[in-house]
């Protein structure tokens, strides 16, 4: 009986003193002392982090963050409000992924980054995981890839990867237009004051005609009224976040009032008669997949399948619900976001990953 009196209290003491906390783990790795000097001087995101349980942070390493730090991009978000911190966050996932949890299907995981200041999707706004090459690849706004070089730093209330690069918080669907050469859609929609219903409609999946797609039907176009326009544009917008990795063979209704079907088999997605040719481009309200063709409204306004689908903010897909456009008076989160986002543009850090 006095044993075991004795041992209990024991064993707690060992439990505790073996525990390694996320700030004891980080201000270990030499090579991440410039994240913990950046991290002291956020102490409402150290909260944050150090009360949390399940989670993954994604570590940039000294380089990375020197890099940033002195790039367009870093100065842009030192003079934002809020910025480095919401930047912090979006390197913490909701729950825990060692490494072996990452395959050659994509993942889409949310992040602690909450901020509508800088994201507009129900839940955080997310980064992309996937195994490629023996490692593990992230991919964040505009596409940008991380790679992990250190994988599984275990602690207490979860696991931290690092990483060779700064993720980039996903811009307005306006900037990512602009950064990923379609130009003619970003120009489509400013002419038809619809710019601002993409960028601010929380949850939306938008199917991105390239250029060469608008320019294949150009002399179409120029015989279209400006509302007739805008109801082509709105037949690409989709609501709820549909991500590929969530996408099956559906029929799902878009913010024209009609429905495309999708279907998929393998990679290959295909909406309509328009295929996805670069798939999954985050942004602040949900995701952007680039397609070859233009889509075409059904002309008797019906979709080819009679039960069609909304994808709903979890990616989940519900029966009858419909896209609603945001109320005149809805709140602009993209500012701080573009702020950001336009210093990178203006160096061609496009193709750089932070």
């Amino acid at each position: 009986m006095h044993s075991k009196t004795i041992l209990f209290p024991l064993a707690l003491t060992v439990a505790s003193a073996s525990a390694t906390t996320l700030l004891d783990l980080l201000q270990g790795q030499s090579q991440l002392s410039n994240l913990v000097t950046l991290l002291n001087a956020q102490p409402a995101v150290v909260s944050a982090l150090t009360s949390a349980t399940n989670i993954t942070l994604l570590a940039p390493h000294n380089d990375a963050l020197m890099t940033f730090l002195n790039s367009p991009a870093g100065t842009a978000a030192a003079a934002t409000p809020g910025a480095v911190a919401a930047l912090l966050e979006y390197h913490a996932i909701n729950g825990v992924f060692k490494s072996t949890a990452f395959t050659s299907t994509p993942v889409f995981v949310s992040t602690l980054l909450t901020n509508t200041s800088f994201t507009n999707v129900t839940g955080g706004q997310v980064v992309e995981g996937v195994a490629q090459n023996g490692g593990v690849s992230i991919f964040s706004g505009l596409k940008a890839k991380s790679s992990v070089t250190t994988a599984d730093l275990t602690f207490d209330g979860g696991v931290v990867h690092v990483i060779d690069t700064v993720l980039t918080i996903p811009p307005p669907i306006s900037t990512t237009a602009l950064a990923n050469n379609l130009t003619t859609l970003a120009s489509a929609l400013n002419m038809t004051n619809l710019l601002q219903t993409v960028d601010t409609l929380p949850n939306i999946t938008v199917f991105a005609p390239t250029n060469d797609a608008f320019a294949a039907i150009s002399s179409t176009i120029q015989g279209l009224s400006s509302s007739q326009l805008e109801s082509i544009l709105e037949y690409h917008v989709v609501d709820g976040l549909g991500y590929s990795s969530r996408l099956s063979d559906m029929t799902v209704d878009t913010l024209e009032g009609s429905a495309v079907d999708v279907a998929v088999s393998g990679s290959k997605v295909v909406i309509n008669d328009a295929t996805v040719t670069v798939p999954d481009v985050i942004v602040a309200n949900g995701v952007v997949h680039v397609i070859d063709n233009v889509l075409t409204i059904p002309s008797d306004g019906t979709p080819p399948s009679n039960s069609s689908k909304t994808i709903a903010p979890n990616g989940g897909a519900s029966n009858g619900s419909s896209t609603t456009k945001p109320a005149s008076g809805a709140v602009n989160l993209s500012f701080n976001v573009k702020q950001v986002c336009l210093a990178i543009l203006a160096t061609s850090v496009v193709s750089l990953v932070l």
